[in-house]
């Protein structure tokens, strides 16, 4: 708390505010000079300066420092590397005496997680069918009570972007002197910091330049915009998030009405370029399923909710208590969604909806989902750490939750291919090796889960758009198994990346579909 207190009791508002003094000098300067020019140069720079090394340091090693345990910094702690050196110590020897056993042992186990994980995602789904998407019965706060809020605007190399992020941000229904808005670029992100001067954003919305410092994660630029922040609240927003404009005053009554254990708020997230191509109608029914469908229920069952990249609203001084974003997580909003269960506080959905662009392209999507699966990965054994922590806060249902949902996303995705090749092998193969490799029993558990596994899951990507009224996109839910092949495929790459670059960002490109595009244009003639 200290360094945010310190960095926001200054009475110069003006030290915040302003164009750079000089963009001229910017313009002229080598292609080597320019990034820490464009840096230098703006006011806000000045402001904190003074704090620099202590505001780098509890930015990015501040919960690593603070609460190892809680940090990804390392991806296997001591004491589960020293776990996994004595399972590959016992695992090996025996699967090399007997590989049969070891082999039977396996696929019983993976059928029975795999069907578990399934199973668990059925159970809520039927928890939440009678619940409707509608309007928030909260009465909303008149304009003296409520609160100010920051709004964190996370941008790297998305140019493109900032016209429609900045309208999405001016249509928000909220006073304009009660929004504390602050766009965090990179110090070496030249394109969209001339962008931003280009078209006066600079001047409408706070200016905050990162400083060019691994990790290169949009944590750790939040955790900068968390310090620096003035509002009781803070909220992130993506650089396609499109919010509806009542969203600000929904979540303020949310908390206004909510005992101090309410630590976040999370919107609705679904896909306004839905009708692209297959890829985005895909992502959108998932979309739909996981805002819509399963998260209220995990809700309901007062478990641990997994939260999404944007439009989630804190309390800002519970927020710095728990430690801000951890830099090194790149599945940061799914990790702090489990430390806020971990401390003894809890999520709640807000009914309100931010809409995004569907990735559109096929690379494109693997490189994003790969990143989520490589944190989902991180969180889950950052919090198995300490699993006692998360039976005593949320009861053995929450760590059951997390092993079948948060690790499930990951291990599900992993499964299904392993499954699919063992029923080829069973197709294609001599019969003599059948016999030995599958006894009849194990083969028939086996092709049970598959069909029951999939079959499942086909059935509640059909359903998961209907609460939305977009009944035409159950039919593409049929085509579930080949998005989940895409999915097992980002799976293995985020399973590489994680042993290999394990706090790597792979950046999303934005403003890609037609959908995009043409709202990009629409907001430079009518905004800019």
């Amino acid at each position: 708390m200290a360094i945010h207190d310190a960095l926001n009791a200054t009475d110069d508002e003006k030290a915040c505010e302003g164009k750079p003094a000089g963009p001229a000098s910017i313009r002229n300067a080598s292609p080597e000079q320019k990034p820490r020019l464009l840096a230098a140069e703006w006011p806000q720079q000045r402001f904190y300066s003074h704090f620099s090394d202590a505001l780098n340091e509890q930015c990015i090693t501040g919960l690593r420092d603070s609460n190892p345990e809680d940090s990804a910094f390392r991806l296997l702690s001591r004491s589960q590397f020293l776990a996994a050196l004595f399972f590959a110590a016992f695992f090996i020897p025996v699967s090399v005496q007997w590989p049969l056993t070891v082999f039977m042992a396996l696929s019983i186990f993976t059928a029975i997680y795999f069907l578990s994980a399934i199973a668990f995602r059925v159970w809520l789904l039927l928890l939440s069918t009678n619940e409707t998407i509608g309007g928030s019965s909260t009465e909303p706060l008149q304009g003296g009570d409520l609160p100010v809020i920051t709004i964190l605007l996370p941008l790297y190399k998305d140019a493109k972007a900032l016209p429609l992020l900045a309208q999405s941000i001016d249509l928000l229904d909220y006073p304009e002197e009660k929004k504390d808005v602050k766009l965090l670029l990179e110090e070496d992100d030249i394109e969209t910091l001339q962008e931003a001067v280009r078209l006066g954003i600079d001047r409408k919305f706070q200016l905050i330049v990162t400083p060019n410092i691994e990790p290169k994660t949009k944590p750790k630029a939040c955790n900068y915009g968390l310090y620096l922040a003035r509002g009781e609240l803070i909220v992130i927003y993506d650089a396609e998030d499109q919010p509806e404009p009542d969203q600000l005053l929904k979540a303020a009554a949310a908390f206004h009405n909510a005992d101090d254990k309410l630590a976040c708020v999370q919107a609705r997230l679904n896909y306004y370029n839905h009708d692209d191509n297959w890829l985005t109608r895909l992502f959108t029914l998932e979309y739909s399923l996981w805002f819509d469908w399963l998260l209220p229920s995990l809700q309901r069952m007062k478990v641990p909710i997994p939260l999404g990249g944007t439009s989630n609203f804190f309390r800002t001084n519970t927020l710095i208590k728990l430690g801000g974003w951890d830099p090194f997580n790149v599945t940061e909003d799914a990790d702090l969604g489990l430390r806020i269960s971990k401390h003894g506080y809890r999520v709640e959905l807000l009914d309100s909806t931010t809409f995004e662009e569907a990735n559109c392209r096929t690379s494109n999507w693997i490189r994003q989902r790969s990143r989520w699966l490589k944190g989902y990965l991180q969180t889950w054994l950052v919090h198995m750490r300490s699993p006692g922590k998360i039976i005593k806060t949320t009861g053995l249902r929450g760590f059951l939750a997390v092993q079948l949902f948060v690790a499930g996303n990951v291990f599900s995705a992993l499964i299904n291919p392993v499954m699919w090749t063992l029923s080829l092998i069973w197709l294609f193969a001599s019969p003599e090796f059948i016999e030995t490799l599958f006894p009849a029993p194990l083969l028939y558990f086996n092709l049970a889960a598959l069909i029951i596994g999939n079959s499942f899951f086909i059935a509640i990507m059909v359903l998961a758009p209907i609460k939305r009224g977009r009944n035409e996109l159950c039919i593409y839910g049929l085509s579930t198994p080949l998005y989940w092949l895409l999915t097992s495929v980002a799976a293995y790459k985020a399973i590489w990346q994680a042993i290999s670059r394990p706090h790597y960002w792979e950046k999303t490109d934005h403003v890609i579909s037609r959908a995009a595009q043409e709202r990009r244009r629409r907001a430079l003639a009518g905004h800019f």
